[in-house]
């Protein structure tokens, strides 16, 4: 047991803010905290992967990403191409053309991102892979990226009560690795399918499986298409315990998505 005067020397890094891009986030009270876990949802194609890219991206930041939702291949043209601001169907050419020795040298500034592509984790495998980050790095990651958490192997699921059920304990699991471990954790998920489209606010209960008593944080993203082949992605805090929250969907902050470079580019305007 501790003291309150204790607990501000064993709290170590939790509480600390990640470095973000995201500034529209951050005027509605947004960060994402180190000890905490966070859920990004939305439907199939509309950007969370981006998002979450973006975020590990920005800062050179000690992260470990779980990608189970997209290969090697994709994740290392769409890193690169946030990275340099390079087209990446150039990058993607290079890289089957065996060419990518341009690239090395950006790509090593980010020398202790790692990623994990299999596709069906499972807590052991990642449990693992945080001791060998230690092992390697002397610290944990400070942002742990589940994408997403339906591909984390939790065992078998027989029917809808049981997949509500195992969803809310792979998010108890995520919770307590990131207090343990100290990193920020944020997962990846879906949405029910009225809103898997992504073309409207999607309002907490919009959250596949109603998980949404552990996270600390709940955003959910949707988009808007300009008909030039590029969009907007609005990203809403529908949850929310360090600030402002709108449960419906609502209010939101708004991002450029550059389809030739991968970036999301804050808007100024309000909503």
């Amino acid at each position: 047991m501790y003291s309150l005067a204790q607990s501000v020397g064993v709290k170590g890094a939790a509480g600390e803010p990640l470095p973000s891009p995201y500034k529209g986030l951050q005027r509605h009270e947004v960060e994402f905290r180190r000890g905490d876990l966070s859920l990004v949802a939305a439907g199939p194609g509309t950007g969370k992967s981006l998002f979450a890219l973006n975020l590990a991206m920005y800062g050179n930041l000690p992260c470990l990403y779980w990608s189970a939702d997209s290969g090697a291949a994709t994740q290392l043209s769409r890193a690169t191409a946030i990275i340099t601001g390079d087209s990446v169907k150039t990058i993607k050419r290079k890289l089957v053309d065996d060419d990518f020795g341009d690239y090395v040298g950006a790509l090593g500034q980010r020398w202790w991102v790692r990623f994990n592509y299999d596709a069906r984790p499972s807590p052991a495998d990642m449990e693992r892979d945080l001791a060998a980050y230690h092992e390697v790095f002397g610290c944990y990651p400070h942002l742990c990226i589940a994408d997403n958490i339906t591909n984390i192997d939790g065992g078998e699921v027989g029917d809808a009560e049981s997949f509500t059920f195992g969803l809310e304990g792979m998010c108890e699991y995520l919770a307590e690795m990131a207090r343990e471990t100290k990193s920020h954790v944020l997962a990846l998920h879906h949405v029910t399918g009225e809103f898997s489209d992504g073309l409207k606010p999607i309002p907490l209960s919009g959250v596949k499986g109603k998980i949404g008593r552990v996270p600390s944080l709940i955003l959910t993203i949707h988009k808007e298409v300009d008909g030039m082949d590029g969009a907007i992605l609005h990203v809403s805090p529908v949850k929310n315990r360090e600030g402002m929250v709108d449960a419906s969907g609502e209010t939101y902050s708004s991002y450029d998505f550059n389809k030739t470079n991968m970036r999301l580019t804050d808007i100024d305007a309000e909503f």
